[in-house]
């Protein structure tokens, strides 16, 4: 069950009461007593790419974390989409911002739900066009790897791991699709 986070209205800053709506809604909602604000908590998305380089796409581009969580774990370039931008556009301006990579936005390959911390992953495929890399500040380095180089016990989040194997199975397959998934 969710518990909510919300404790004082952020339209009038009175300590909220957390129950149902009157509006017939069947979740219990952090509501303001003084100015009636009903305060909605959705999940956060995360959009980012499983770059690729090679005519085979043999290889893929991880970041090394500079920031928290998980600094100094191997990563996919991704991070939380902004409001004004697609989730294409998200991971397209993630990947630029974390490994200064030139890519070409290729189609949806993962939708992860990590339900447990409210999260939605969306990791799009990407073709480099370049292997040449300028990370930005939350990474201390980009680098290609094949897929028996992976840092497999170094990778910063599950979701990561999940996409890895999936890209690398269907590159396999010879045919890559779209899937969805639950992290527990």
């Amino acid at each position: 069950m969710f518990r909510s986070h919300i404790q004082h209205c952020r339209a009038c800053g009175t300590a909220v009461d957390h129950r149902l709506p009157d509006d017939g809604d069947t979740r219990i909602r952090a509501i303001c007593p003084n100015c009636g604000t009903i305060h909605y908590e959705n999940p956060l998305n995360v959009v980012g790419t499983v770059p690729f380089w090679g005519p085979d796409g043999a290889w893929v581009l991880l970041c090394k974390r500079n920031i928290e969580p998980r600094r100094g774990k191997w990563t996919l370039p991704a991070g939380f989409m902004e409001m004004g931008e697609s989730t294409a556009e998200g991971a397209a301006r993630e990947t630029h911002e974390e490994a200064g990579a030139a890519i070409e936005l290729l189609g949806l390959f993962t939708v992860l739900n990590v339900v447990r911390v409210g999260q939605v992953h969306l990791y799009y495929r990407a073709r480099l066009l370049s292997d040449v890399f300028d990370p930005g500040h939350e990474t201390q380095e980009a680098r290609l790897f094949r897929e028996h180089e992976i840092p497999w016990d170094d990778l910063a989040f599950r979701t990561v791991s999940e996409t890895l194997k999936l890209y690398f199975a269907d590159r396999r397959a010879g045919m890559f699709g779209v899937h969805a998934g639950d992290i527990h």
